[in-house]
């Protein structure tokens, strides 16, 4: 059933992210990827899970250690259901050069492509792999 409304904020029954949920094969690269690279801080653990909570104070992320790392599938994001990538939004141009600086040269990260226009623009993005395996987008729109 479809409800019909001249109003597009009567459609609205949720308010944006509450948080991510990811998991992957090492845990404690990929805390030290966002805690130590991006800069992001450690908001809470729970290590009988194991799971680490890591904050750019706009998003949470929870990371998920995956329970056997040696019967893991490697996901492929043309042929699996699930995760695509994660987009993070930059504040300017200088971070996405600096990210782009910084993950180059952090241990187990594979850089897909750098900083690029998006389509026509004006916005631009870049692509990676963190160690962990997740594929994350950053991108900068000069209009926001």
């Amino acid at each position: 059933m479809r409800f019909m409304s001249d109003h597009a904020e009567d459609l609205m029954l949720t308010s944006g992210i509450d948080h991510v949920g990811l998991t992957v094969r090492d845990l404690a690269a990929t805390r030290d990827f966002f805690v130590e690279c991006l800069g992001w801080r450690i908001v809470g653990e729970r290590p009988d899970y194991p799971a680490v909570f890591v904050s750019d104070d706009k998003l949470m992320v929870t990371l998920w250690q995956v329970k056997d790392v040696a019967s893991t599938i490697a996901f492929d994001r043309r042929k699996n259901i699930g995760l695509h990538h994660l987009a993070l939004r930059v504040t300017d141009e200088t971070a996405l050069t600096t990210i782009l600086e910084r993950v180059s040269a952090w241990p187990g990260v594979s850089v897909e492509f750098a900083p690029e226009q998006l389509g026509a623009g004006p916005k631009r993005h870049m692509m990676i792999y963190e160690p962990g395996g997740i594929r994350i987008e950053f991108d900068f729109d000069p209009r926001l």
